[in-house]
């Protein structure tokens, strides 16, 4: 009976459906996160009657015919790359993007990854790393013996040090664009990586065409919605109930042609 098979298919896209939804809504308050959204596609037709074929001598034709669907697949799993909120930390290494772009991070294999999570730290040399302990590309260095560090809308750093007057310039901070966002693919640890559906990278400069702007002491936050989860979560859960009582139902029609006697 094709209806098991077809209400198996519905649980699977709505079991994916939920694993989606609760990875959205673990990620609630990851600095930077993109929530994800699953998206399906119905399954090949069985032509029992195809449309538009000739009915008879007369030249009548068919006008919609008989198609029967087989079930429903996961087409994509699609990030959102809406703004976030952004939240004042007081921290001055806390650097936000309003707007587009992603910061350039240079990984232990040599490959550049890249975040929207902008809660920085430095190293023991003063280097600005990721909370993992990645480099931001391209590499600043606050020097030893600052007093503070600014850091200005269109990325560029400067130190006071102790002892002189002004503030020094010390690094110019980068953004990457990608024509398709939604092409990136993430590694986790806040970090996505590029990839042939996401275009290469286009460098640039913060407050720039095309690129955002950047707010010290402020980080990113992750642009789910509670509310909107959860009754997204209630839908699926009701979705796959729903195609669970089809197999019972299949199942007992099943039953009852067995049951049958000459």
């Amino acid at each position: 009976m094709l209806a098991l098979r077809t209400a198996a298919t519905g649980m699977a896209a709505q079991q994916m459906n939920v694993e989606v939804i609760s990875n959205n809504i673990a990620n609630m308050n990851t600095i930077g996160y993109k929530k994800q959204r699953a998206e399906f596609e119905d399954l090949l037709y069985q032509n029992v009657e195809r449309a538009g074929v000739s009915s008879s001598a007369g030249g009548t034709i068919v006008p919609t015919g008989v198609q029967i669907g087989s079930g429903v697949k996961a087409g994509s799993v699609y990030r959102i790359t809406q703004q976030g909120a952004l939240t004042q930390t007081g921290n001055k290494l806390d650097i936000a993007i309003d707007g587009k772009g992603f910061f350039p991070v240079l990984m232990p294999s040599g490959e550049t990854a890249y975040t929207r999570a902008g809660n920085f730290s430095v190293s023991p040399t003063g280097t600005l790393v990721t909370a993992d302990g990645y480099t931001v590309q391209p590499a600043i260095t606050i020097p030893q013996g600052a007093t503070d560090v600014s850091i200005s809308a269109d990325g560029q750093v400067q130190a006071t040090i102790a002892g002189q007057t002004a503030p020094s310039v010390v690094g110019q901070m980068q953004l990457a664009n990608f024509f398709n966002e939604g092409g990136l693919e993430a590694i986790g640890n806040n970090l996505m990586l590029e990839s042939s559906a996401s275009g290469p990278a286009q460098l640039g400069t913060a407050t720039s065409t095309g690129f955002g702007s950047l707010r010290q002491g402020y980080t990113e936050a992750s642009n789910v919605d509670a509310v909107g989860e959860v009754t997204a979560l209630i839908v699926a859960q009701r979705a796959y109930e729903m195609n669970s009582k089809v197999v019972t139902a299949a199942d007992q029609m099943l039953a009852t042609a067995s049951q049958l006697k000459s």
